[in-house]
């Protein structure tokens, strides 16, 4: 196992870069995800790390094996594509046989590793057969126990399931969390999947536009994100344009105006006299017959009630919306109340806008 090491990397296709001086450290063991929408660049990043795509400027390192220039059948790399990439005319055996066999490895010795890591991911018994007698989240564990059995020194996930319904999903996504920490190897997962990301990873790595917006924690990037950009990506957010009087330290607590009162918030970064987002989670707001302090004044435009949670569109004097989720028996006004939204503070962040 290793860390990966990216320095000052570039990566184009002519005159368009994709990957944009980014410099990153994904820790040995640990499991990484590269979010975010399409077109970001997350899965040329991927596949600059598997060495299918060239650099333009930077390195990546293995441990401390340089690996920019190898090609990628040198790289000691695992790789599981979104579309499982098994060979149809194989049984599954030999499709989890394969990369051990190129590999010139003795028929004891893939037996047994064959046999192992079917049963890690749950799919023994299941050697004879071939792709096509398989569901997809079958196809996909095979497809991780093929990349697991040579024992890479780095697992590379592309998309893994976004082929699969929604249970299955949660299926394999649980099989893949479980056998990751079993394992101990250093995984990066692409995804598009905000939910995925955050349920898998010990760090997340937002790309925007080629570039990594924030690198952190899942919640980090939740609860401190650096930007409305990271804020409405990563979980439903309000954000709110306010204007700031001076400029901010990062960690400062701050007094803000909105809807024509004051509130209280934490500067996340560090943050210039102007225009900043007032942000705050649906389920950081709470709702009150009675105004107290750090509240505002709405009215209840919509109410759904969604069995564990009730979900709320309200409707500031000034016409800007919020949602508020409220959570168990807590008071639940209908729809045209007057109510007092409540912004408390420590969830009450400032951004850059």
């Amino acid at each position: 196992m290793a860390h990966i090491r990216i320095e000052n990397l570039s990566v184009g296709y002519g005159d368009k870069a994709i990957i944009d001086d980014c410099s990153l450290t994904i820790e040995d063991g640990s499991l990484f995800s590269l979010l975010g929408p399409s077109g970001c660049g997350k899965t040329t990043l991927l596949r600059t790390l598997a060495g299918f795509i060239a650099v333009s400027s930077g390195r990546v390192l293995f441990g401390d094996k340089d690996v920019t220039s190898l090609p990628a059948h040198l790289r000691d790399v695992g790789m599981v594509f979104q579309d499982y990439a098994l060979f149809p005319d194989k049984t599954v055996f030999d499709n989890v046989a394969y990369g051990l066999r190129a590999r010139k490895r003795d028929e004891a010795t893939v037996r047994q590793a064959v046999g192992e890591y079917l049963e890690r991911v749950g799919l023994e018994g299941l050697d004879k057969r071939r792709p096509a007698e398989l569901s997809g989240g079958q196809r996909q564990r095979v497809a991780l126990a093929r990349a697991l059995a040579i024992k890479p020194t780095v697992l590379l996930m592309d998309e893994p399931l976004s082929n699969l319904d929604a249970k299955l999903r949660v299926k394999v996504r649980e099989t893949i969390a479980d056998l990751q920490r079993q394992v101990g190897i250093t995984t990066v997962l692409v995804t598009h999947d905000q939910e995925e990301a955050l349920a898998l990873s010990n760090r997340i790595g937002l790309l925007r536009s080629g570039r990594l917006e924030q690198v952190g924690s899942p919640e980090d990037l939740y609860a401190r994100p650096v930007s409305s950009y990271v804020a409405d990506f990563v979980g439903a957010a309000n954000i709110f344009p306010v204007q700031l009087a001076a400029p901010t330290l990062a960690g400062q607590r701050c007094i803000v105006g909105f809807e024509g009162q004051s509130l209280s918030a934490v500067a996340q970064t560090l943050l210039p006299a102007g225009s900043a987002c007032l942000i705050v989670r649906a389920e950081a707001l709470q709702l009150h017959t009675e105004r107290s302090e750090n509240c505002i004044a709405a009215t209840v435009k919509r109410r759904q009630f969604l069995g564990a949670r009730t979900v709320y569109t309200l409707a500031f004097a000034s016409g800007a919306t919020a949602h508020v989720e409220a959570h168990g028996s807590t008071a639940q006004p209908a729809v045209g109340a007057q109510v007092w939204v409540a912004f408390e503070s420590p969830a009450t962040v400032l951004v850059a806008k």
